[in-house]
């Protein structure tokens, strides 16, 4: 019998019913504390996302072009092998990032793992986090907000690191004059999520 013939023997609404079997076991694993770090997937103008959550918050997303297995890896070496695809255990996140696409929101209230920044880059992405919805800083307005004033190029290169973009909004930082560099997830990303917040600079208008 060919494989044409054995999919007509699978119940209409097989498929569905096992995907949600296979979500309320996901459930069932986040309700009894066996999962560590929930991803899950939307879209948005930027792409697709993916965005992973552990019991103390968010602590990745990534752009579509980011190695998926690459980052479970990450996830299981320096946070936990304990890793699900749950829609329930990232719903919040998801919830909030689409408010923000739809100019409905414009802080985020979540919280925040830290444990993918290194030390330095701490700083940084914290001084980052309080440049607000619409403002725009540079690299050496961030430096001198840390008290390290001469380290404009390490601050670079600590944003581009951000285990968290777009919620922890390096996207706001820009070079002198308002020049638009050095965003991880490409300058047509940065672009866009300027555009959207109405803060592009005067130039690229």
């Amino acid at each position: 019998m060919s494989g044409r013939d054995l999919r007509g023997l699978v119940p209409a609404g097989a498929d569905d019913r096992a995907r949600a079997a296979a979500e309320r076991l996901r459930d069932r694993a986040l309700d009894d504390g066996l999962v560590d770090v929930a991803v899950g997937i939307m879209d948005g103008p930027v792409g697709e996302l993916q965005v992973a959550v552990t019991g103390r918050g968010l602590v990745y997303v990534a752009y579509d072009d980011e190695d998926r297995e690459a980052l479970v890896a990450r996830y299981a070496s320096d946070l936990s092998p304990r890793i699900i695809r749950s829609a329930r255990g990232t719903d919040a996140v998801r919830r909030e990032l689409a408010e923000y696409f739809a100019g409905s929101r414009t802080d985020f209230d979540l919280p925040i793992d830290r444990r993918l920044m290194h030390p330095f880059a701490r700083k940084v992405l914290a001084a980052t986090a309080r440049v607000g919805y619409g403002e725009l800083a540079t690299y050496g307005d961030i430096a001198r907000r840390i008290g390290r004033p001469s380290a404009a190029r390490a601050v670079g290169a600590a944003l581009g690191s951000n285990p968290i973009p777009i919620v922890v909004p390096c996207h706001r930082i820009v070079g002198a004059g308002g020049k638009l560099t050095g965003y991880a997830g490409g300058l047509d990303r940065k672009e866009v999520l300027l555009r959207l917040e109405g803060s592009l600079p005067p130039t690229l208008v």
